[in-house]
């Protein structure tokens, strides 16, 4: 009863001061231009706010592999019994995790990239470049507003490419399963990591060849105008300064949800794992880890929520994710 009233209250003052309740604006042309992108402003909203959408996924993505990478290493770290390496796993902690996400991210925006000290983008001052040692391939191409990296060009034949490289990918999973059931059934080391990997590489290569090398690598070169970037994936301060400073912020909380799943695991595995002379790298990737993520996953996917809630703040450093556009 309450959601019907509330609900006819909503019809009855939209009506009141004249504003529709159907979505045919999403069909309406949105009359601008996202920094940095393609989009023609005569599109639709709809492709509009699909265009934010792709952002915010780009920003999310990268930023949860970063802060769960990160964030592991740290959370390890700050149980080492070296001193130095487990206090400024500490320092790092106790830093970033108290300092807003927004103060990070204006940090990066402005303090690196607006006021920090690299070159502009613009035929009078052109942007930086590193190359490949030996080649005239840039591998990073910097400026204060934009930065071009190395990317993968299609061909003809591409799209053939990608399905037998599925196919590649689960034949080395058949791969995984058969030396596992080897290693179950004889005691002989299983070496799943090789042989899956001989498996992806090789059928991948077989099949790059065949098809005649229908991918490669497209670098970032600056365009003849002196103000684009060409080729590789090219992107803008604020996608960088969104997706570093929401990394490193989230992984300080990854962290200490690492550590504390460390610490819940019994102290007898630890014991257990030493007593079969396992290397510290062995007892954790073994024993201590694997029973640690399933105490720690709870927690981290509400980090990956967060992260992504959170790229909605990139309206600071002018990035148009889908909530500002």
């Amino acid at each position: 009863v309450a959601i019907r009233w509330l609900f006819g209250n909503l019809t009855r003052n939209l009506d009141a001061v004249g504003i529709d309740r159907d979505f045919d604006f999403l069909d309406s042309p949105a009359r601008f231009q996202i920094r940095d992108s393609s989009f023609d402003p005569d599109s639709s909203i709809r492709l509009l706010l699909l265009n934010g959408v792709k952002n915010t996924l780009a920003a999310a993505l990268v930023g949860i592999a970063i802060a769960i990478t990160l964030g592991t290493l740290i959370g390890v770290a700050r149980l080492s019994s070296n001193w130095v390496v487990s206090k400024l796993a500490q320092l790092y902690v106790e830093t970033l995790r108290n300092i807003p996400p927004l103060v990070i991210i204006v940090f990066f925006g402005f303090a690196v990239f607006t006021f920090g000290r690299f070159p502009l983008f613009n035929p009078a001052n052109p942007p930086g470049e590193i190359r490949f040692p030996g080649t005239d391939s840039n591998l990073l191409i910097y400026s204060k507003t934009r930065l071009g990296i190395p990317s993968i060009a299609s061909g003809d034949g591409s799209g053939l490419f990608w399905i037998l490289l599925v196919v590649a990918f689960v034949a080395a999973i058949a791969v995984w399963v058969w030396r596992t059931r080897v290693n179950i059934a004889t005691g002989e080391p299983h070496r799943r990591v090789l042989f899956s990997l001989a498996t992806f590489i090789g059928l991948g290569l077989v099949a790059w060849v065949a098809l005649g090398r229908p991918v490669s690598g497209s670098f970032p070169r600056v365009s003849e105008s002196g103000r684009l970037i060409e080729g590789g994936i090219a992107t803008n301060d604020g996608y960088v300064s969104l997706t570093l400073a929401l990394a490193l912020y989230t992984a300080s909380h990854i962290a200490e949800i690492v550590r504390g799943s460390i610490l819940a695991v019994p102290k007898g595995q630890n014991e257990a794992a030493n007593a079969l002379a396992l290397s510290g790298f062995q007892r954790y990737r073994f024993v201590v880890l694997p029973q640690a993520a399933r105490i720690a996953l709870p927690p981290i996917i509400n980090q990956f929520l967060n992260l992504t809630k959170n790229t909605s703040l990139a309206v600071a450093v002018a990035y148009p994710d889908v909530t500002s556009l």
